[in-house]
């Protein structure tokens, strides 16, 4: 697997647009994530530790923060939004019901407090 832009790069523009949107929140959260892989999948990698992955699946796009922790820190507040699955370490959603920008932000800042220790 290459890279996130060339992840982006290949994705229909109907799956494109919420998964930039998630990278690019994550990457205004933290400014010195650097494009990488983070057990095969294209992330933002801060520290030399994976921070955040958003791919394409068949049914659905996932958002792997690399952490059971950080999901169970947003899980509460994802509970009212629609189309929106949990399980350890993965959120699931639809393009048509993109995860909101605070609840990104909540995500990564929960990974980010992991890696600085």
């Amino acid at each position: 697997m290459g890279t996130v832009d060339d992840l982006l790069a290949g994705l229909d523009p109907a799956d494109r647009a919420p998964i930039e949107r998630v990278y690019a929140v994550a990457q205004e959260v933290v400014p010195d994530a650097q494009q990488g892989l983070g057990y095969g999948m294209p992330a933002l990698v801060y520290r030399g530790k994976p921070l955040v992955s958003v791919m394409r699946a068949k049914k659905h796009i996932g958002v792997y923060p690399f952490s059971p922790a950080a999901v169970e820190a947003v899980a509460a507040t994802l509970a009212s939004h629609p189309g929106i699955g949990l399980d350890k370490g993965t959120i699931r959603f639809q393009p048509e019901h993109p995860l909101p920008d605070d609840v990104v932000r909540a995500l990564v800042l929960a990974r980010k407090a992991q890696i600085d220790g």
